[in-house]
């Protein structure tokens, strides 16, 4: 009997990664969603990514996604399970929070 998981029926609807230049602060903002057949949101994961303020969880500052079969949340190398209310409503606050972190650290 073959184990292999079946290949899920998804495909990448946004696949984004954004450069912040050194003088604005530096990092990088990663916006992945792959959708199914009917297309609704399938997988996400949304991740704020910067060396210079996080040295542990591969630089990832602030993340959300929901690709262990649970939404949650990565934090400075911390996960919380979190309670989904829409994938819309994950990605304003992953914006809002993301530029307050990277304005917070901007001010030091």
């Amino acid at each position: 009997m073959d184990k292999r998981k079946k290949p899920q029926n998804y495909h990448k609807a946004v696949d984004e990664t954004v450069k912040i230049p050194s003088k604005k602060g530096n990092g990088i903002l990663r916006y992945t969603v792959n959708v199914d057949e009917k297309n609704n949101i399938a997988r996400y994961s949304l991740a704020y990514i910067n060396f210079n303020i996080c040295k542990v969880d591969n630089g990832r500052v602030l993340g959300y996604d929901n690709c262990h079969g649970k939404h949650h949340k990565h934090l400075m190398g911390k996960e919380i399970d979190i309670k989904l209310t829409s994938y819309e409503k994950i990605a304003e606050l992953f914006e809002t929070e993301w530029r307050e972190l990277h304005e917070k650290a901007n001010e030091k």
